[in-house]
């Protein structure tokens, strides 16, 4: 790993730390992102305006590409799944946010800085399905 500086991952952590911190103190809502989008695209589940919503997905995606855009950082990884594994991944993330009552965003950011127990609880087993999932699909069966 070549000149590996922890600045960028810091500084991100930070914001987003600030970002959800904001989020809570401004909305009374948590930063969950799962949340956010199902608001969105189910308006009749109440809370936050749809353009507060909309506001906010589009600050996720135009964010990374103004920073690239703005300085010399390049994609650091290529897509290389399968189409119908991405389709796949993002139905059973979707499904398992449903049964989890929310995200890694919503539990593992907003909640375990609350101290929730629930979302401690969450937070490892959103963890180890991506441990259980990393070591099936590449180390075992070896899916892109």
């Amino acid at each position: 790993m070549e000149n590996f500086t922890p600045f960028s991952a810091l500084l991100g952590g930070g914001l987003i730390g600030l970002a959800s911190g904001l989020y809570l103190l401004l909305n009374g809502r948590i930063a969950g992102i799962s949340g956010i989008v199902g608001g969105l695209l189910s308006p009749s589940k109440g809370g936050s305006a749809p353009l507060e919503r909309a506001a906010f997905i589009a600050g996720l995606v135009l964010g990374p590409l103004v920073l690239m855009m703005g300085t010399s950082l390049e994609a650091q990884s290529i897509v290389t799944s399968p189409v119908a594994v991405i389709i796949a991944g993002g139905l059973l993330v979707g499904f398992g946010t449903t049964v989890g009552s929310g995200c890694t965003s919503g539990h593992g950011i907003c909640g375990l800085s609350r101290f929730s127990l629930r979302s401690l609880v969450a937070t490892l087993s959103f963890m180890m399905a991506g441990f259980l999932t990393v070591l099936v699909t590449r180390h075992l069966i070896g899916v892109a």
